[in-house]
């Protein structure tokens, strides 16, 4: 049958909304309008060589719905703003508020400075939420990213009248014109095709257009299938006329799109470590409040007064600066990285980076220009390199005067344009195919005007390039002549050839010339480069036959071209490897192209790398997945699809790897969401890879990852040294407590009004400069750490309980000594004895100083303070002085002595917390140099 006439409804239904063909059984079942004969397709999806009429085209958007994706559900803003208060360690925060205001209101009587105090913890609390709120709150739009990508209007004929609609009205049905430039505005069967080719790079990730055909094909996978065209793909050259068979969410796109919008967002290292951090410091708050209350019990003291105490202990194991020092300094994080042109969306991303163990890279836009470049012309027996990249005319070919005559045919036998840029921040681009744009730079390399030449030759036949023949000819009047420029597949080309001209002499193609031939078309294919034999012939008239426009050719020579790498990869790459980190390619695109890629960049260097294509992952089992990903050898994935690329990406994870994934096209996103750092293109990705990653790349640059995974790194360690500093300080406020506890004193060394004033006034600003300390010089050479490595390992917890052991040593000393000084007996102390107010006022200073010397030991593990340099983190100093000199006001000024219960010291105190203060610093030198002894006494240099 052919040429049917419209009909009321497609024939087969019962698909998913947007489908004409019944879809319920999945891609086979879809595919069977790819196995039909053109003519019969119109009557197959219910419409007519002149389209759809307007009242079924109307009818069948009332019944398949717009051919637009639907908009992903969002969060109100008020929900997204309240889920920044449900974090553990907000729950914590605000459970050492609403303690703070109880004590308030159990006080008397009441101070209402324990109230501003309450006031100022959920500060803290709005503090975070709103820096997590304003890092978030753009996260989440992979859907209205993809119907971004969507063209805006097409041109339809209905009725047999063409038109240009708004592509959100097509149907099942519609009969759309495609010409070069053009995007796909829906799932479509190919009826007409004339020299069309496709780029299929935002839905499969190849880079090579595709040609496109009007006949039918066997079964298979439907976007497989030649006669198709899809959403969100290009036409990049001829022309055509095309059936739409699936709109909106029932094309491929939108298969992509439910992919993405169902894949969870992963959970990064720091969030469960933090997590677990936040639920363990909560229990042991409570517990030990809980114990302290129990044993004081007996003694008789009031309820309320008990309360007070236990609220002091509870207060002193809550770091309440924490959270609000961890968001700003993982926002730090994201201003370094933003210099480096490594935009962060989500703050805990950047430390993701940091304990990346598997990048999983896309090839094309990623590894490679994504412009394909001519690097070798071969003729005469002789290579000519060429140089430059891109589509930018610059750069020279080697010895160009013996293959201009090569150059200027492959021009002409050619249908691309190429455009210069017409603003700063333009490139230059081709209209049409990719491989004829390379041709038209690399005559110009050569010196050749073709506008000139075209002018000289004009074009008067042509024999479109099809897959059969894999050739294409067009035919030019020359002078008082016809001249027949022919490019094509070296084997087939050399067939028809039976002459040769090179440096300017033809003669007869000899056999030993075949084989030169043939083993120069081998040698620039095994280095990953698509060669094109060019040849010409003359003719007598404009009209020959094709057969006869095609033999008895003369060759002229060969063209090698490549989508090349970009120039900073290789480094990349390298510092990716002496990091510990493993670079996996994962790509659509062919493997032998993919192998050559892979080696020049760095990631393949063994001489047998594993190449695994699509097919093969699917006759994989887990097991057989995993066994493979725990190969150490070098593995390409080649031909996968956005469903492989999840799957390799969740196996990786199984193995308890912490995994980066890159992309730039629609089909990548899934794979984005899913990864543990998605990373995607900012320049030439796509809007849902952008919207589906954590990390955007504004330079799109691979060595961006590099230098972001050592900032993250960075970020982690220095995550670790505030750690170090605020917990170290709790066990100075603890450890006396529970010490005058079990000496039976009957007021607190330090109460939680002052315990809040270190914890909010002199620690922060340190605890934030130590955020902003600079990668340390060996950060790249060490491999990364675990995924189930805790925040709080054995030596942190070590050096925490080294340092705030010092602390509470001398702090507890200093107060017994002082209330023992005075000669009074333990029961007669009330808060306002001027020696109980003196000896509280000595353990608050001599906390805060000894967290300055503290917090300039903390800076490095290993190095001394000394070789680090004292002045060069001046932030840090300032910070550290603002606390003591906030000491220094709590301890003179009336107004904050009526506040906090404190005395003034004189100078013979200042002087012996001083000395005591840099205990911690002294101690701490002693053993970073048993270290680095012990260290070098191994081998290690460090």
């Amino acid at each position: 049958m052919s040429g049917g006439h419209a009909s009321t409804d497609p024939p087969v239904t019962g698909g998913r909304k947007g489908e004409a063909v019944g879809t319920t059984s999945g891609s086979g079942t879809r595919s069977a309008v790819s196995q039909l004969p053109a003519g019969e397709v119109f009557s197959a999806l219910g419409t007519s060589r002149r389209g759809l009429p307007a009242a079924q085209a109307r009818d069948g958007l009332e019944k398949y719905g717009a051919n637009e994706l639907p908009r992903a559900g969002r969060r109100a803003v008020w929900r997204q703003l309240g889920a920044q208060f449900t974090d553990l360690f907000a729950v914590v925060l605000i459970i050492a508020s609403g303690i703070t205001f109880l004590a308030y209101a159990l006080q008397e009587p009441r101070d209402v400075d324990t109230f501003r105090l309450a006031v100022a913890i959920l500060g803290v609390v709005v503090l975070n939420a709103a820096i997590g709120f304003a890092q978030e709150y753009s996260a989440e739009r992979t859907a209205q990213a993809l119907e971004a990508m969507v063209p805006h209007t097409c041109r339809v004929l209905r009725g047999g009248e063409r038109l240009e609609l708004p592509t959100r009205e097509l149907v099942p049905g519609d009969v759309v014109v495609l010409e070069a430039g053009d995007a796909v505005s829906a799932d479509c069967r190919v009826v007409e095709a004339h020299e069309l080719s496709v780029n299929n790079a935002p839905l499969t990730g190849e880079s090579n257009a595709v040609d496109r055909t009007a006949d039918p094909v066997a079964a298979g996978p439907l976007v497989e299938a030649r006669n198709c065209v899809f959403m969100g793909t290009d036409v990049v050259a001829g022309s055509g006329r095309a059936v739409v068979f699936a709109t909106g969410e029932a094309t491929e796109f939108g298969r992509i799109y439910r992919l993405a919008a169902a894949a969870p967002r992963q959970k990064t290292p720091l969030q469960l470590q933090v997590a677990s951090m936040a639920r363990r410091v909560a229990g042991a708050a409570l517990a030990i409040g809980a114990l302290m209350f129990a044993v004081r019990l007996p003694t008789g003291e009031s309820v309320v007064t008990l309360f007070v105490f236990a609220l002091g202990v509870m207060v002193a194991l809550v770091p309440e600066g924490l959270p609000a020092t961890l968001s700003v300094s993982l926002a730090i994080g994201v201003r370094r990285m933003a210099r480096r042109h490594a935009l962060i969306k989500q703050l805990l991303a950047v430390e993701a980076l940091g304990s990346t163990t598997v990048v999983c890279t896309d090839k094309t836009g990623t590894l490679t220009q994504a412009e394909m470049t001519v690097t070798q012309v071969w003729a005469g027996g002789a290579p000519h390199p060429v140089t430059g990249v891109g589509y930018e005319p610059s750069g020279e070919v080697a010895d160009a005067a013996p293959v201009r005559e090569l150059l200027r045919v492959a021009g002409l036998c050619s249908n691309a344009r190429l455009v210069a840029p017409t603003g700063p921040r333009e490139h230059w681009r081709v209209l049409g195919d990719t491989t004829e744009g390379a041709l038209l730079v690399v005559a110009d390399k050569a010196g050749l005007d073709l506008g000139a030449e075209e002018a000289a030759a004009p074009r008067v036949t042509e024999f479109p390039f099809d897959s059969d023949r894999k050739l294409m000819t067009t035919v030019h009047k020359t002078g008082d002549g016809y001249q027949a420029c022919v490019k094509g597949a070296p084997g087939e080309l050399l067939a028809r050839c039976t002459d040769v001209e090179w440096d300017g002499r033809r003669r007869r193609l000899t056999g030993e010339d075949r084989a030169a031939v043939a083993a120069a078309g081998d040698a620039l294919a095994s280095q990953g480069l698509r060669v094109l034999a060019v040849a010409r012939r003359e003719l007598d008239g404009p009209r020959p036959a094709q057969e006869e426009a095609e033999s008895a050719l003369t060759l002229l020579g060969l063209v090698g071209m490549l989508d090349p790498p970009r120039p900073e990869v290789t480094d990349a790459v390298a510092a990716c490897r002496r990091a510990g980190i493993r670079v996996v390619m994962v790509t659509g695109d062919h493997p032998l192209t993919a192998e050559a890629v892979a080696r020049r960049v760095g990631i393949v260097r063994r001489p047998d790398p594993v190449v695994v294509t699509g097919a093969r992952l699917d006759a994989m089992d887990g097991e057989a997945l995993d066994s493979l990903l725990a190969e150490p050898s070098d593995l390409l994935l080649c031909r996968v699809s956005p469903e492989h690329k999840m799957r390799v990406v969740t196996a990786f994870q199984r193995r308890g790897e912490v995994v980066a994934v890159t992309g730039d096209g629609a089909n990548d996103a899934p794979a984005l969401k899913h990864a543990d750092i998605g990373v995607a293109m900012g320049a030439s990705g796509t809007d849902v890879a952008r919207e589906a990653a954590s990390m955007v790349l504004l330079d799109d640059s691979f060595a961006s990852i590099a230098a972001a995974v050592r900032l993250g790194r960075a970020v982690y360690q220095n995550i670790r040294k505030f750690l170090v500093y605020l917990f170290s300080h709790n066990i100075g406020e603890l450890i006396p407590i529970l010490a005058a506890t079990f000496a039976g004193f009957p007021l607190v060394p330090i109460s939680a009004v002052q315990i809040l004033a270190i914890d909010l006034g002199s620690d922060v600003l340190p605890a934030l400069a130590l955020g902003a300390e600079p990668p340390e010089p060996d950060v790249m050479d060490r491999p990364p750490r675990s995924r189930h490595e805790r925040l709080f390992s054995a030596a942190v917890v070590g050096r925490i309980l080294f340092l705030g052991g010092i602390q509470a040593t001398c702090v507890s000393a200093v107060f017994f000594w002082h209330i023992g000084s005075a000669g009074i007996p333990f029961d007669a102390f009330t808060k306002d004895t001027l020696a109980y107010q003196e000896a509280i006022t000595m353990v608050q200073a001599g906390i805060v100083l000894s967290q300055f010397f503290n917090a300039l030991t903390v800076r490095s593990d290993r190095q001394s303070i000394l070789k680090a340099g004292l002045l060069s983190n001046p932030a840090l100093l300032a910070a550290g002085g603002f606390g003591v000199a906030f000491m220094v006001a709590i301890s003179y000024a009336p107004p904050l002595q009526a506040v906090f219960n404190t005395a003034p010291l004189d100078a013979a105190d200042w002087a012996v917390l001083a000395g005591l203060g840099t205990l911690p610093l002294l101690a701490d030198e002693a053993r970073k140099g048993w270290l680095r002894r012990a260290a070098r006494g191994k081998g290690d240099p460090r």
